[in-house]
């Protein structure tokens, strides 16, 4: 599935219909180059669930953790997660990796490049791929 996106207002009318094409998929993994819209989807996508407040760049933390309901009113979390900075692997496992892919919770990881080979089966990979202008096309794989 791709959508075409050509302005931020336009991204963030297309997050629901996105969001649906995740078939309930909780852990998502996001490709494309520095720039490409990555931490603008997770905002958005963080303010699709309700969390309040703006949902930040993990690049200096690597993981960010934010609260939630969801739509039965229970406590629930978003992982949000950029690898960038990572040099290996085990960097990776240190910073609980293993616990963050299997848990019940969304876990949206920037550059996942790195660990793709721990990714569960039911990862969802979106590829933002960035056309002429402000123009992204969003690759649901």
């Amino acid at each position: 599935m791709t959508f075409h996106v050509t302005t931020l207002s336009d991204f963030e009318a297309q997050v629901p219909e996105i969001i649906h094409h995740l078939q309930g998929a909780k852990k998502i993994a996001l490709y494309g180059e520095m720039g490409a819209g990555k931490t603008t989807f997770v905002r958005m996508f963080s303010q699709y669930l309700g969390i309040e407040g703006h949902a930040a760049s993990p690049t200096f933390s690597l993981v960010n953790q934010y609260k939630y309901q969801d739509s039965s009113g229970q406590v629930a979390y978003m992982h949000h997660l950029d690898l960038y900075r990572l040099r290996n692997v085990q960097e990776a496992f240190d910073i609980g990796i293993e616990d963050l892919l299997f848990d019940p919770w969304y876990c949206i990881i920037e550059w996942p490049q790195l660990i793709e080979p721990w990714l569960p089966t039911n990862t969802k990979r979106i590829t933002i791929e960035v056309m002429e202008h402000s123009e992204r096309l969003i690759h649901i794989l």
